[in-house]
Order: C-alpha cells, then structure tokens, then sequence
C-alpha cells in the first residue's frame, strides 16, 4: 500500500462532533497542518468522512 499525503484546509469550528473526532484520529492539530499515512482502507474510509476539509495527495 501507498502513503497519501493529506492537509488540513478547512476549520473544524462548527462540524459535527463526529467529524471532529474523525480530524483528531488522523492526527490534525491545526489548520494547514499535514499527515503522511498509510493508504490502508481504514485511513482511505475516514478520509472519505471529511473530504470536504482536506487536501489529498497521492504518493
């Protein structure tokens, strides 16, 4: 499996508790903060979740 490479891009104010935490298990701590994590389908699922906050990179 590959890495992607994903950043933060929109705030997390105002979203529904579930997206927060789904933020925080990514590991974001901050806006414009980037992960680089496993392209497994748990990671790629969450992602999904909260697309409309992120930036994906593919490596």
């Amino acid at each position: 499996m590959g890495k992607v490479k994903i950043t933060q891009v929109r705030s997390i104010i105002g979203r529904p508790k579930r997206q927060k935490m789904t933020m925080k298990s990514l590991g974001f701590r901050r806006m414009n903060h980037t992960v680089e994590c496993e392209a497994t389908p748990q990671i790629m699922g969450m992602i999904a979740k909260v697309k409309h906050l992120l930036r994906v990179e593919q490596d």
